[in-house]
């Protein structure tokens, strides 16, 4: 086939997915669908019709923090280890909360659970993910080197089939499940903002010293060097004046201010926190209060953000 043909066979192909008479049947279910679901079809042009399915539960995302950091500091092989056990241990996790393993990219594994129970069960594997995390794998590393962030979300999304039928070894390559809809997004954010430090800056200036004769106390503040020299009064005299009567003295100075407030390893957004509360009223982190609400802002994405650095007991 020649460039030329190639072009247009795919401009037909295009045109005619996007036509108004190509349909997209959309199938509801409770139940995580899979590669070999017969509700989910590639685009058929004869028919003109592709089948999706649409599922309301949870999602989880997880991955390693400052992956690119480990494969700089350690050796491949140390690497290949790393990626081996971590990859086979948060699926044995997923499993045991009966998760679905729905897209493995790297060091970031996606998980989604059948609606039943989807809250227990997300919220669950999260906290045994970094209770492996914290308690058996990052004590093959010095230092707490090894860290990961888990995020979930709830709600709505559309599961399509993308990609195409390729014959031999290379078929399974060249096809996936694609999930649209806002909680796999959002998931997707919260995972990439978990276990996260502030970050910080800071501000060289001066602090003034105000002291008050009749109480014969002092009141220190801190100003930037801008703000400083514009409360200084222009004079010819030897002496530094300022633009207040209880001036009297001055230092260098600076402060430290951070960004925003550091992440715990887990993530949820508050319909989950909500749904789990709701179907777990009696569990250990609702009645002792382990999930405090974050201040971190994450992309569209507007309701109450918790957070928790909550592990099973194991070990100790």
């Amino acid at each position: 086939m020649s460039l030329s043909d190639l072009l247009n066979t795919l401009d037909e192909e295009i045109s005619t997915i996007h036509s108004s008479d190509f349909e997209i049947e959309v199938v509801e279910t409770n139940y995580v669908p899979n590669d070999n679901d017969s509700s989910l079809t590639f685009e058929n042009f004869d028919t003109k019709k592709k089948k999706v399915k649409l599922i309301e539960t949870c999602v989880l995302f997880i991955d390693i923090r400052k992956s690119t950091k480990l494969n700089l500091k350690h050796y491949p092989k140390t690497m290949a280890k790393l990626y081996s056990s971590f990859i086979r241990s948060m699926i044995k996790a997923s499993e045991y909360y009966d998760g679905k393993i729905r897209n493995i990219i790297g060091d970031r594994l996606m998980v989604v659970f059948d609606n039943a129970n989807c809250f227990t069960n997300a919220v669950n594997t999260a906290i045994l993910m970094n209770t492996i995390s914290q308690k058996i794998i990052n004590k093959r590393f010095k230092n707490n080197a090894f860290t990961c962030g888990i995020g979930i979300d709830y709600g709505r999304m559309m599961v399509t089939k993308c990609g195409t039928i390729k014959q031999g070894n290379e078929n399974a390559n060249y096809k996936s499940l694609v999930w649209l809809g806002k909680p796999a997004n959002i998931a997707s954010k919260l995972t990439d903002a978990a276990n996260k430090s502030s970050t910080s800056y800071t501000i060289k200036g001066i602090q003034v010293g105000l002291h008050y004769p009749l109480t014969n106390k002092w009141n220190w503040s801190f100003k930037t060097p801008k703000e400083f020299v514009d409360n200084l009064k222009i004079t010819y005299l030897p002496t530094l004046e300022y633009n207040d009567e209880y001036f009297k003295s001055c230092l260098a100075s600076s402060e430290t201010y951070s960004n925003w407030d550091s992440t715990p390893p887990i993530l949820i957004t508050e319909s989950v926190y909500n749904g789990f509360k709701k179907a777990n009223p009696e569990d250990t982190s609702i009645k002792e209060n382990m999930w405090k609400t974050k201040s971190r802002k994450i992309p569209d994405y507007s309701g109450k953000l918790y957070g928790g650095s909550i592990t099973f007991t194991w070990g100790e």
